[in-house]
């Protein structure tokens, strides 16, 4: 048997690392974070255990690509929901739809994030990260600032502080405060985006994730992947 070429290895791991990234999603989800294991992780995503150590420095690594791979597919999913459009303010408005959004449809998923991101790690630069980052700039240049490089670690900023008031313990805030108070500082009508109590046309606000498949392998084709990677 021919050798698989460098392509076919490539994608072969991009297929792994997205399976441990839904399977973090989904049994953090479920469970939290402290009774989630990186053992469980690749039981659920059906891959080698190695791999997680492979892909990711630990878990709190893992977990934080994890929800930005999620944040940035609702984003997009939000952003680009029909009917289509390229109106600024509008995308505005879907952004802190969808952001706030996460708070509600994966609570404890998110408390799991925004507690890692206060270690002292902090943000962790991953692909995922990026191109979530890359949206939200395209987001505030769309909306009309005159400075991309200021206004969106601002608009960042205040998008966290949101998803942490509305996940506090004991004392949450409602989100349709909190979303009347981000879209009075952009200047956005409450009619824009998706006000509370609606649905999004095609349900895009929260991102189903679709079950894990593996195709099953014979244990010499899995050496095979292993030493690939």
């Amino acid at each position: 048997m021919s050798p698989r070429s460098a392509s076919v290895n490539e994608e072969l791991r991009r297929r792994s690392r997205e399976r441990l990234l839904q399977a973090t999603v989904e049994l953090v989800s479920e469970r939290g974070y402290e009774a989630t294991t990186l053992g469980d992780i690749a039981d659920r995503a059906r891959a080698a255990r190695g791999l997680v150590s492979y892909y990711f420095p630990g878990k709190r690594q893992l977990l934080q690509s994890a929800v930005h791979r999620l944040m940035h597919r609702t984003l997009q999913d939000a952003l680009e929901r029909e009917p289509r459009t390229e109106d600024g303010r509008e995308r505005m408005a879907r952004a802190i739809d969808a952001i706030l959004g996460l708070a509600e449809d994966w609570p404890l998923l998110m408390r799991s994030h925004m507690a890692g991101i206060l270690q002292a790690e902090g943000f962790i630069q991953c692909p995922e990260q990026q191109r979530l980052a890359e949206l939200l700039r395209d987001t505030v240049q769309r909306y009309g600032t005159t400075d991309v490089d200021h206004d969106y670690p601002v608009l960042r900023a205040l998008l966290m502080g949101a998803v942490f008031a509305e996940l506090m313990p004991g004392a949450p805030m409602p989100m349709a405060t909190l979303r009347a108070e981000l879209f009075k500082r952009y200047g956005l009508e409450w009619e824009l985006g998706v006000p509370p109590g609606e649905e999004p046309p095609g349900g895009t606000r929260a991102v189903e994730f679709a079950p894990i498949i593996v195709t099953r392998r014979s244990p010499a084709d899995q050496d095979s992947v292993d030493q690939s990677t």
